[in-house]
């Protein structure tokens, strides 16, 4: 393993800061001397320490920095943002040797916190488990390069295909168990905005909340044309922010921000850079079948889980088609399988 090893702890501390670092990227830091690790830490909040400052207060004996070797999953910042630089504070402490991940697609960095350690004679490796560090932060490099949401489409389809019984009224049909619930849950405390379609909102009534897991709920979007949705439902009680996108003007409410959208052109470029504007780094779609097959349609998606329960239906609202032939993974949640899509057209393209 060698260095490797280092790095890979670094990726294993910047997973602890997920749902709450965004809009900056998770990144974990570790500090080597003579062989054993002296110091660690990773971004735990927006707007705190970063990964390196953590670390580097963990040093009990800060003379050993002078010596030492710092590993970290991502490039440096080398600018003032919310927090001071942190190529800066390595120079300080006299960090001779700094080998790093990947480097930072953001324009604000983007390779010059690495051109300022070696100008200031430090010497640095970049690309040390290059392909884990950018999974690690994908999110981030999808955002600041195809400067729109990293989104993430979600689903539970009978094992007969269909997502739920037709109705204009009453419950919908639960696929989920309790225990893959909580995953959902998971995934929306990790994501910035939780969107959903006029049909899911009207029947459904959902509180795209964070219940069942720890952490913040996520900003709620839904689609209402022509503001024909009843403000009695629990996406319009101002507890949590939520946005409206219509074709109508209407004045603002509690916690409840309308926007108004070309419906004549194509919506979903539209509210995508909106939320890019808005810095929503991380959309989450669970809308019914309609809403979550136009972004397949559109190519606009990153990834798909796919929770594939156990019972049959053997009728009703047909699950959302695949309109490529994409590899995937299935993972057993808890004894449910789940698909596990990844838009590799969309990777593929990407800047390195």
């Amino acid at each position: 393993m060698g260095e490797e090893k280092y790095m890979q702890r670094c990726i294993q501390l910047a997973k602890n800061g997920r749902c709450n670092t965004t809009p900056n990227p998770v990144v974990g830091a570790v500090i080597v001397c003579n062989g054993k690790i002296i110091g660690e830490g990773y971004h735990a909040k927006y707007g705190a320490p970063h990964a390196e400052v953590n670390a580097i207060n963990s040093v009990k004996d800060k003379s050993l920095l002078k010596k030492s070797t710092l590993y970290v999953s991502l490039e440096p910042c080398s600018h003032y943002g919310k927090t001071p630089p942190c190529a800066d504070l390595i120079i300080k402490k006299q960090i001779p040797k700094i080998i790093i991940g990947c480097q930072d697609p953001f324009t604000e960095v983007a390779g010059r916190g690495i051109k300022k350690l070696r100008d200031a004679g430090r010497d640095v490796t970049v690309g040390l488990c290059e392909n884990d560090c950018k999974n690690l932060i994908k999110p981030f490099i999808i955002f600041n390069t195809l400067r729109r949401p990293y989104i993430t489409l979600k689903w539970a389809e009978s094992s007969d295909g269909y997502i739920d019984a037709v109705r204009s009224s009453g419950s919908p049909t639960i696929l989920s168990t309790d225990l893959t619930s909580m995953l959902v849950h998971k995934k929306r405390a990790e994501a910035d905005a939780i969107m959903v379609g006029t049909q899911t909102a009207r029947l459904d009534n959902p509180f795209l909340t964070v219940r069942n897991w720890y952490g913040q709920n996520p900003t709620r979007i839904v689609i209402d044309r022509n503001l024909s949705l009843k403000r009695s439902l629990h996406l319009f009680d101002g507890s949590v922010h939520s946005l409206v996108f219509t074709s109508a003007n209407c004045p603002e409410e509690k916690n409840i921000e309308y926007i108004t959208l070309d419906f004549e052109k194509n919506i979903l470029p539209q509210i995508l850079n909106i939320l890019y504007k808005k810095k929503l780094q991380l959309l989450f779609v669970e809308g019914g079948s309609v809403l979550l097959q136009s972004f397949i349609n559109s190519g606009l998606w990153d990834e798909i889980f796919i929770e594939k329960s156990h019972k049959e239906l053997g009728t009703g609202v047909k699950s959302p088609e695949m309109i490529d032939k994409i590899s995937h993974s299935t993972q057993k949640h808890f004894g449910v399988p789940i698909l596990h899509y990844i838009n590799e057209k969309i990777e593929n393209n990407t800047p390195k």
